[in-house]
């Protein structure tokens, strides 16, 4: 029997059995609507039990979670369509959660599980993509409200966004990582623009976004002024646990996709190629195992810098299959089944052909972090290391951007 504390009481795993049970009594699947159902989940604290009372939760144990979903799944119950808000889900929703003010969590917390409103990150820009701390987006107040200039890049589902998490620099005359404030930026209001950029694949999965003159009231402010370094590494954090820890079943992901190729195609195999596969399906194994460590702490609100080698062994294992996928299919790998340039509601890395997944799974070292920076971060935080030498660490940012 699995026992966790609600307060000052004792509740087991059946308990929460029990409780889903009589949600599923009282809101008939076939009969509620997709998104009061949602909602009501959501009241329930069934939607992440982990989280606290009143936000989603119960604050019971993050692993519970498992158990609850597969309830509902085998109940039919509607999900919330994670894989269309990626971000809102892995990175917005455990952000506020962390340094929102209760308001902030009231407003933005069950609309963003529900599916109900869409989130992006406004993060990179065209001269600070792996040095992050280098943003040159301005935000500036102005009474009640900030007034933002600026341009981001790689903006996932901006199209589709109605909120974005956005780093800015609000002070530019101390050193980059201390001039820096995070806001909840409304997506709809005037000055935002997003323009689509094509990528190797032939789809439009990110956007480039300029902000001219766009107002952002104070009260969409995340944490305190020139707290935003520290906010967005508990976002990136978490952005690289859910990057790197996607394939949650065993052989899922693109070890699934692969070795499935392999199995329907014995005439192509070679005992090298066989070696190499057996090599990488032991690699996503303990990925996945590490992935379900990961995901625990960030359950609690403890994401830390393990979150980088997990992203980081994504990346790798992700390419090294599809590479080895293209060889075992020889000239039917390069076969590619659609250039369309669409701007897809959702990426699935393991969707389409082999000569797409070969080219996707080249984003995977740039997305979330660049591996050259999460090898850094392993390096100085996990292992101990000497930082790298950095000389624009300590004196004002407008210094370093003339």
């Amino acid at each position: 029997m699995q026992i966790g504390e609600k307060g000052s009481k004792t509740v087991t795993l059946d308990d929460v059995r029990a409780r889903v049970e009589a949600f599923l009594t009282t809101h008939h699947v076939e009969t509620t609507d997709r998104v009061d159902f949602l909602r009501a989940r959501f009241d329930a604290g069934l939607a992440r039990v982990s989280y606290p009372e009143g936000h989603g939760g119960l604050s019971l144990p993050a692993d519970w979670q498992a158990e609850v979903d597969a309830l509902f799944d085998q109940a039919g119950a509607p999900d919330n369509r994670p894989e269309s808000n990626i971000i809102g889900l892995g990175m917005a929703m455990p952000t506020i959660l962390a340094f929102g003010t209760e308001e902030q969590k009231r407003r933005y917390l069950r609309p963003l599980w529900t599916g109900e409103e869409i989130w992006c990150q406004l993060f990179s820009e065209p001269g600070a993509g792996s040095d992050l701390a280098a943003v040159a987006t301005r935000a500036v107040p102005d009474g009640p409200e900030w007034v933002v200039n600026g341009q981001k890049v790689w903006t996932s589902d901006a199209q589709n966004a109605r909120f974005g998490i956005l780093l800015a620099r609000s002070n530019p005359d101390v050193p980059k990582h201390r001039g820096m404030t995070f806001f909840l930026c409304d997506m709809n209001v005037p000055g935002v623009e997003v323009r689509p950029l094509r990528q190797i694949t032939g789809e439009a999965e990110f956007n480039e976004v300029f902000l001219t003159d766009v107002r952002v009231p104070d009260g969409q402010r995340l944490g305190d002024v020139g707290q935003g370094w520290a906010v967005a590494n508990g976002t990136l954090n978490n952005e690289r646990v859910a990057i790197g820890g996607q394939a949650a079943a065993r052989e899922g992901g693109m070890i699934g996709t692969v070795t499935g190729t392999w199995r329907s195609r014995p005439e192509l195999r070679t005992p090298e190629l066989h070696d190499r596969l057996l090599r990488h399906w032991v690699d996503a194994e303990v990925s996945r195992l590490t992935g379900m460590r990961l995901r625990q702490k960030l359950a609690l609100g403890q994401p830390g810098p393990e979150g980088s080698a997990m992203k980081l062994t994504f990346a790798a294992l992700n390419q090294k299959l599809t590479g080895l996928e293209l060889e075992l299919l020889g000239e039917e790998g390069l076969h590619f089944s659609d250039w369309t340039m669409v701007q897809p509601t959702s990426v699935d890395l393991c969707g389409r052909d082999a000569g797409y997944r070969y080219l996707r799974a080249k984003g995977n070292s740039i997305e979330g972090g660049t591996s050259e920076i999460l090898r850094n971060i392993i390096g100085e935080r996990v292992l101990g290391l000497p930082a790298e030498a950095r000389v624009d660490k300590d004196i004002p940012w407008k210094e370093t951007a003339k």
